[in-house]
């Protein structure tokens, strides 16, 4: 038998890291009434959300579209961030969502309400306690510190479509983290860390959370969205720094979340400044 090359780019090349099953995940996503029209599992790609974005503006891709791929060589956060990670190594996917029947105004609730979704499969899935730092960070706790191990990024798509992209650090090793700050799944002690049964948790919960909010009219205090979006926000009830466009700052504390997804930050000068959009810094520890 030939000795395996470390380098090489077979999908099995790494043992402890299998390759998704697409076949098993259509299997069990993909039923008729559902959201999730199909899916797709590519070796490698630069963004899946850029890839579904541009997919979605030639034409012909209905709601439900899911892309994920093994490796991602040109992922994007917030603020145009960049990161990257070994193949296989966690979940990196995309969802096409068309919320027609949802005011526009409140589809800035889908990167609130895909981060519920998120803990909610991951805690079923892995067992792993996490938090949410608004508007769009997954937190673990690895040692007695809070890391961060995953994002959301929500990006348009036309004029009735909304691509949501996830990325889930789910088997990084000490040794592979892009910074000392992040975590992963394995390193806050899941009790699993097969990505099939995580993947179908998370697209099973946002499937959930998503056909709440959508029958509610995008409404988050009806569909129970705001409430537990608060429950479990680190965020709320730390002193912040809120860095925002145009070199502005805001120092103060996240008291809550309003009806329209934004962060009320109240200042030392007694004003309850809301914050729609801007990279958050928690000061303190919770």
């Amino acid at each position: 038998m030939t000795p395996q090359n470390p380098s090489d780019d077979s999908r099995w090349s790494d043992l402890e890291r299998p390759p998704l099953n697409t076949t098993a995940l259509r299997r069990g996503l993909v039923r008729d009434g559902g959201l999730y029209h199909d899916i797709e599992v590519v070796p490698r790609t630069g963004s899946t959300n850029s890839d579904l974005v541009a997919r979605a503006a030639a034409g012909g891709l209905e709601e439900g579209a899911v892309l994920v791929a093994e490796e991602q060589t040109a992922a994007r956060g917030r603020l145009d961030r960049r990161w990257s990670a070994p193949p296989r190594s966690g979940l990196f996917f995309s969802v096409l969502l068309r919320p027609r029947e949802v005011p526009v105004a409140r589809w800035g609730w889908l990167p609130l309400l895909t981060g519920v979704a998120v803990a909610t499969g991951l805690a079923r899935a892995a067992g792993v306690d996490t938090a949410l730092k608004w508007p769009n960070d997954l937190l673990v706790t690895v040692g007695g510190e809070e890391r961060k191990a995953g994002g959301i990024l929500a990006e348009r798509a036309g004029d009735d479509g909304i691509v949501i992209g996830v990325g889930i650090n789910v088997s990084l090793r000490a040794d592979e983290l892009p910074v000392p700050q992040a975590g992963s799944l394995a390193l806050a002690g899941a009790a699993g860390t097969d990505r099939d049964p995580l993947l179908r948790a998370v697209l099973r919960a946002l499937e959930d959370w998503y056909g709440r909010w959508r029958a509610a009219g995008g409404d988050p205090s009806v569909c129970g969205l705001q409430e537990t979006y608060t429950a479990g926000c680190a965020t709320l009830g730390r002193t912040v720094r809120a860095e925002l466009p145009g070199d502005r700052s805001v120092v103060g504390e996240a008291v809550a979340l309003d009806g329209d997804g934004r962060l009320v930050i109240a200042t030392g000068e007694g004003v309850q400044e809301p914050v729609g959009a801007g990279d958050i810094v928690h000061l303190r520890p919770a």
